[in-house]
């Protein structure tokens, strides 16, 4: 795999030796991806970096980090950018068993299936937001949220331990 393809059409050829993913790490969908793509062999290798953060914006000034968290970016050694399908193919085309798919998804009618991939996590995430239960952020302990397996997620407000808040 090389670069993306210039402005004329034609592909850089500057071999890719090593990716970095940047993710929402407040996303749980992109969580999960994360935490699924470090357990893949990889042919090249990938460093998961959560978008927007310090080390993101120390490793890539030039970035736009916000748009960083609205799509999938990943950044080759040499300067590369792929956003958006292109980042997954590219992500893809990393990992050892995934590398197949990867050529096939990057022919016309694969990047057509692609992109209905990505748009299909891009509505899920959206629909997350709208509905209130991922706003962007992730429930965290000291906010209230404890887990319990067999019951969910549970929420006491800070300063109401032992049921002492009052009601209104």
């Amino acid at each position: 795999m090389t670069g993306p393809a210039a402005p004329g059409g034609t592909a850089d050829r500057t071999p890719v030796r090593r990716l970095t993913v940047l993710y929402d790490a407040d996303c749980s969908l992109c969580a999960f991806l994360r935490d699924w793509l470090v357990r893949q062999p990889q042919l090249v290798p990938l460093e998961l970096v959560p978008a927007g953060s310090q080390e993101a914006r120390r490793r890539y000034p030039g970035l736009d980090h916000r748009a960083t968290l609205e799509e999938i970016t990943v950044v080759g050694d040499a300067g590369q950018v792929y956003r958006d399908t292109a980042a997954w193919i590219v992500t893809l085309w990393a990992l050892r068993e995934h590398r197949p798919l990867a050529h096939r998804l990057s022919t016309p009618s694969g990047a057509r299936l692609a992109r209905g991939a990505v748009l299909a996590a891009a509505k899920w995430r959206g629909a997350q937001r709208q509905e209130g239960r991922w706003e962007g952020t992730v429930y965290r302990r000291p906010d209230g949220w404890t887990y319990e397996a067999g019951r969910g997620w549970a929420h006491t407000a800070p300063g109401c331990d032992g049921g002492g808040c009052a009601t209104g």
